[in-house]
């Protein structure tokens, strides 16, 4: 682990270039804070087979229901608003003017129907393609039909754009993706722009320019496709920790690093691990893009989903993605600063993850100053999830959590107004020095 004093240094460039404005997104006006919605690719995959079985197909039945869900259940009213189709759903050849058509069985009544309908509940839609000959499915790529394509997807009333990556030469992407993120833009509708570019390159070997991505796309992909597993949601957590350095800088508001999907909910992960993930998400300011079936969802896991405290902190206007600050056996602490801001001093969502499996909850003991909370007008602390207000902390009040195995505890400390540091004419720079989270390996 890294001392103290560099993870000083990290966050000054991190801090230093998301507040000042030295890194700017795609001037789309799109995605100012991480888009929500839901997804279908992790929990329905491929499926095609709507003959036996009908209710789980990739298909306009199931998108329309999903819709109707997120609005009757509550999830449109938190802020999930985008309903995404990913692979498989259009036919495998294009028609004879070269342009995509949905599968005719599956999507009989047409993509701009389908939009027309999650428009008509107040709701956004998105749809998937690839920058390639094919489609990791096999269905047609975008290459050599990147102005046509885009046309088609703005007549259909498409407000979210994913291209993938698969059946693509790697080293093309740094003029294949802005091409095409040029022809989006060109048609005058606004769609948001998600890209695989930077997980293909980097696989291949190729260092990505990051400047380009973030001039280009509002999210994009670093690494592995999520599976329905905790061991997977490790993976990712241990990805974005070991890699931040480089990855944490390129956040901001309409340009974000994504993790891939929310599993939570399906099979793969306890309600400890959902918990986990949920706050890690927020804490990275990833994108909130549900992949699980609202019809058989259980209640608990969609209270975790429906968490609007932590979604407030997902959505932080700041748009400052989060760092893992401390790491030692087996317990892991994250955060992120946040609105409110009182003086030089940042609000801030801290994670306690614990990592470890011997079947007991670990306490974690650590004062406010230790973690670099150091307003001295102090903090109002609360439990996210417990929905517990501890009240005003000063800097020198040592809190005690207790977290179960691969389990979470999210806080959030609210700075507090001070009248000397009101009276300022101007707000003090952000000094990290003054405002960083330090801890010791004790």
């Amino acid at each position: 682990m890294a001392s103290w004093k560099s993870c000083i240094g990290l966050w000054t460039v991190c801090v230093g270039l998301c507040l000042l404005g030295k890194i700017s997104g795609l001037d789309n006006g799109l995605a100012l804070t991480p888009p929500m919605g839901w997804l279908a690719w992790e929990r329905f995959r491929c499926n095609t087979d709507c003959k036996n079985d009908p209710d789980n197909c990739i298909s306009d039945r199931l998108f329309r229901t999903m819709t109707d869900i997120l609005v009757s259940e509550g999830y449109a009213a938190v802020g999930y608003e985008y309903v995404n189709v990913d692979d498989c759903w259009p036919e495998r050849e294009r028609d004879p003017r070269g342009r995509l058509v949905p599968d005719r069985e599956r999507f009989p009544y047409g993509m701009k129907s389908l939009a027309d309908y999650v428009h008509s509940k107040g709701l956004k839609f998105g749809i998937y393609e690839d920058y390639g000959n094919f489609t990791c499915a096999g269905y047609p790529g975008v290459v050599g039909h990147l102005a046509g394509d885009a046309a088609t997807f703005a007549s259909w009333g498409v407000d979210y754009v994913k291209l993938d990556g698969c059946y693509a030469l790697p080293a093309d992407m740094d003029q294949g993706y802005p091409d095409f993120g040029r022809h989006l833009n060109s048609t005058g509708r606004q769609m948001v722009y998600s890209c695989s570019w930077p997980v293909y390159q980097i696989y291949a070997g190729i260092q990505p320019n990051f400047s380009s991505i973030i001039e280009h796309c509002n999210l994009w992909r670093n690494f592995d496709d999520i599976q329905d597993s905790w061991a997977s949601v490790e993976s990712i957590i241990d990805y974005y920790g070991n890699h931040q350095d480089v990855i944490v800088p390129n956040a901001g508001p309409g340009h974000w690093n994504d993790p891939d999907m929310l599993i939570i909910g399906n099979f793969g992960l306890s309600y400890e691990q959902s918990k986990t993930q949920f706050a890690i998400w927020a804490i990275l300011a990833a994108p909130l893009l549900m992949s699980v079936d609202l019809r058989t969802i259980r209640p608990e896991y969609k209270a975790i989903l429906q968490n609007r405290k932590i979604i407030e902190v997902d959505q932080d206007p700041l748009g400052i993605q989060g760092r893992r600050i401390y790491k030692h056996r087996g317990i892991e602490i994250w955060s992120r600063p946040i609105l409110p801001i009182q003086g030089q001093y940042y609000s801030y969502a801290v994670a306690f993850v614990n990592r470890r499996t011997d079947g007991t909850p670990s306490d974690v003991a650590v004062t406010l100053r230790e973690l670099g909370l150091n307003n001295p007008a102090g903090y109002r602390v609360e439990d996210l999830y417990e929905d517990v207000d501890y009240g005003v902390l000063s800097p020198q009040t040592k809190i005690k959590v207790k977290v179960n195995p691969s389990g979470v505890v999210i806080l959030r400390a609210d700075a507090q107004p001070s009248y000397a540091y009101n009276s300022i004419p101007t707000r003090t720079p952000y000094a990290p020095l003054n405002d960083v989270f330090r801890l010791s390996k004790k």
